[in-house]
């Protein structure tokens, strides 16, 4: 245990597990056996390859259960119940039967279920299988000799709630081979009472009119605790509901944990008086490899074993050894401290909630809810947001579940240890749950845990609302900027919106405009993430309808959404011109070599009609250059890549300096002087930096400029500035630097007077 859990190894077995990488694929069984140290090397290669793995270092590492000493002893119990096995029959009788019997009496006691028994299984679903079996033998007398024929005779139906766990009525229509016919599903309120309960009145028309029409009502599912929000059903109406129509009641549900607490809620305890209910005291206890456990009342064993929820093999009764062992370990005590820690850390998020704007919660009980659900929710913000409240009214229900979805995932990777996850409602929407009882043991969750996932959810509220605001904003700016900008409608994306540049070139077909778009956007995306911002720039999800796309993320209430969006139409026309650019300079660099090769050619041409053909000759040439020196009027050529044009070297031989043009480098593009190296998009009058960052970014005439020299010059000597700002401010016109440096340098200088910028 210690060797697989805490995956520490021994020097030499660092070595084996090496050798096992190189073999971890499936092979032949050897034929040589192998040492119980190999093997368990082995086994903890299988278990930590896929942390090592290349692969699976950019996945999110999901936490490890917190396997304790009471884990230990649950594991400890499968190995005892293999050599325990082995024992002669009688012994092996008189042991399993004292296990199941001392197992059944203290989950009877500790849970308030009297005079019951109880079915150990693995599958949580299969002890609601034994009981409807169960169900069946009790109420169709003849079905043990004539089966499904009697069946016909009266149809029998099962009832569950609509906020029953999904596909839980057709896996119990499948393993007793019942058509789906028989299955009910109930709604739940929509007047009165919870949404998540199910509407007794709307059960009981059902009821009488299925016995109007001669089915026989068999069985009826109820929840305390829905897998979604942690509702109780009336459970009390529905057991004299049950009674009055002679129909098995079966409970099951998280909130059946609190039955173990001192003070338990009425709906939670008429639980007690249903015939079955189904326990899981694995999760709720943090017990690894533990079986779910089913209690019912009945007093026919023979029916019982008939249903298969007794048996006869001692064997099968070792299922009880590993949570007899555990609960001894935990005790009384034990066990309701860790249940009773887990409901006290949802009142503690519920209380913490409370003073979270833009939060919404539902529960059930203020006062006692095992379960909390809470949401972002725009409308308990919109009074204080910035931009257009209207941003978020074009399909606001899929953008409010794309955001919580998101709040979910971040709130689960920050703090792990919260156990959060979303569930999704068909009418409300998404919601992020915090479900203590099936998370807690399991995690080590503390309170310290639930203080941290309120502190996260403290920095995160505010960026989404913001978000959500400036979304219509957004849109109307990237629509200002057509045709340049697309907006692009992802109701899944969790950020301020996606956009798409438009490729500006005419007379090209639609396979290489696509391939030019995908070209542009791609640099684009690459040039918007090198720059210096908080805006997360992405492709998008995995799964987009759109192509050829920059999502923007989440962003603060202080971001310039026109500069951003102008930034990102005049880098993609950057980026597009500097295409066209190279492009052009490629076909003057090929018409340039045509040139030179013609001009070339004539020049021999005239050098062989000047000096003759016998010059050419190679004997005779030297002779005749060696008596008659004969000069030479070929001239070189010299080919600027930056016009393009093909001139002589007369020029540059004479005054041995090579004719200069201007330089392409030289020519500012507005790319270049966005570029600066501060935190870009930032309104003016936001921040503490607000003042470096007011010209940052964006097209500025000769005015404006001027007057940000001013300020820059004024403020300098007094002002506390970055390295990169500092150096580039003190940078001499003589050295290379951005134009705007050059000339507000050149404008500080008086004329005809040099100053040592140098910073000496």
């Amino acid at each position: 245990m210690r060797i697989l859990g805490d995956g520490q190894m021994e020097p030499d077995a660092a070595t084996e597990s090496r050798r096992f990488s190189r073999t971890s694929m499936p092979g032949p069984l050897q034929g040589d056996g192998q040492d119980v140290t190999t093997i368990l090397h082995l086994v903890h290669h299988l278990i930590h390859d896929e942390e090592d793995d290349e692969e699976g270092k950019d996945r999110p590492s999901q936490p490890m259960q917190n396997v304790g000493e009471q884990g230990h002893m649950a594991l400890l119990g499968h190995s005892l119940a293999a050599y325990i096995s082995v024992l002669d029959r009688e012994r092996l009788r008189k042991l399993t039967t004292r296990i199941l019997s001392d197992t059944t009496l203290w989950l009877c006691r500790i849970f308030r279920y009297e005079n019951g028994s109880a079915y150990f299984h693995e599958d949580d679903r299969d002890g609601l299988v034994k009981v409807c079996r169960l169900a069946i033998n009790a109420r169709y007398e003849e079905y043990t000799t004539e089966g499904y024929a009697v069946l016909s005779s009266k149809q029998p139906m099962i009832y569950q709630s609509a906020s029953c766990r999904p596909g839980l009525g057709q896996h119990l229509c499948s393993q007793l081979g019942l058509p789906l016919s028989s299955l009910c599903t109930v709604p739940c309120n929509t007047i009165f009472g919870s949404q998540h309960q199910m509407d007794v009145a709307l059960l009981d028309k059902l009821i009488k009119e299925d016995i109007d029409a001669g089915k026989l009502p068999l069985l009826l599912i109820a929840n305390a605790g829905t897998p979604g929000a942690g509702h109780t059903d009336k459970l009390s109406r529905l057991k004299e509901l049950c009674d009055q129509h002679s129909i098995w009641l079966h409970v099951e549900g998280v909130n059946l944990a609190t039955l173990a607490l001192a003070q338990v809620t009425s709906a939670v305890m008429a639980a007690t008086r249903s015939d079955s209910m189904t326990l899981t005291p694995g999760r709720w206890l943090g017990l690894p490899a533990v079986t779910a456990v089913s209690l019912y009342r009945h007093e026919d064993p023979a029916l019982s074993l008939a249903a298969g929820l007794t048996s006869s093999q001692p064997v099968e009764k070792l299922r009880a050894l590993p949570l007899w062992l555990s609960l001894q370990y935990l005790g009384h005590n034990g066990i309701v401290q860790k249940i009773k820690h887990a409901a006290a850390l949802s009142q503690h998020l519920l209380l913490k909630l409370k003073s979270v704007a833009c939060v919404r919660t539902s529960v059930e009980d203020e006062q006692n809810s095992p379960v909390v659900l809470f949401k972002f929710s725009q409308e308990l913000c919109a009074g204080s947001s910035v931009g257009s409240v209207d941003g978020f009214c074009a399909g606001e229900k899929e953008v409010l579940d794309t955001f919580n979805r998101w709040l979910a995932e971040e709130l689960a990777h920050l703090v792990p240890c919260s156990g959060v996850d979303v569930v999704e409602h068909e009418d409300e929407g998404d919601w992020v749950r915090f479900s203590p009882l099936l998370t807690a043991a399991v995690l080590g969750t503390q309170q310290e845990d639930v203080d941290e996932l309120v502190q996260k959810l403290l920095e995160l509220v505010p960026m989404m609302s913001s978000t959500m605001s400036l979304r219509q904003d957004f849109r109307e700016e990237t629509h200002r900027r057509a045709p340049f900008l697309t907006y692009i409608e992802e109701l899944s994306w969790p950020g301020l919106g996606a956009v798409r540049y438009e490729s500006q070139a005419e007379g090209i077909d639609e396979s290489r405009r696509e391939q030019e778009l995908k070209k542009i956007n791609k640099a684009l995306l690459t040039k918007l993430q090198e720059l210096e911002t908080d805006i997360f720039f992405s492709s998008g999800p995995e799964f987009v309808t759109e192509e050829n796309c920059i999502f923007v993320g989440m962003v603060a209430d202080d971001v310039d959404v026109s500069e951003l969006v102008d930034t990102i139409s005049t880098l993609g026309r950057d980026i597009e011109e500097s295409g066209r650019l190279l492009e052009n300079m490629t076909e003057r660099v090929r018409k340039g070599i045509l040139e030179a090769e013609l001009q070339l050619q004539k020049a021999n041409e005239e050098k062989l009609m000047e000096e003759g053909m016998l010059r050419q000759l190679p004997l005779v040439g030297s002779v005749l250059n060696w008596f008659s020196p004969v000069g030479s009027s070929i001239k070189g050529r010299t080919f600027n890549l930056a016009v393009g044009s093909l001139d002589s070297t007369d020029v540059t031989y004479s005054t041995k300096v090579q004719a200069g043009r201007a330089s392409l480098q030289d020519t500012p593009t507005l790319s270049s002087k966005r570029v600066s190296g501060r935190k870009l998009f930032r309104r003016p009058g936001v921040g503490s930096d607000s003042m470096s960052e007011t010209s940052s970014i964006g097209p500025a005439d000769e005015t404006s400029r001027e007057e940000c020299t001013s300020v820059s010059t004024n403020l300098l000597p007094s002002m506390t500035q970055p390295d990169k700002l500092d150096q580039a401010a003190r940078r001499p016109p003589n050295i290379q630097g951005t134009p705007e440096q050059v000339e507000a340098e050149e404008e500080r200088q008086p004329e005809g007077q040099e100053v040592d910028l140098s910073g000496r």
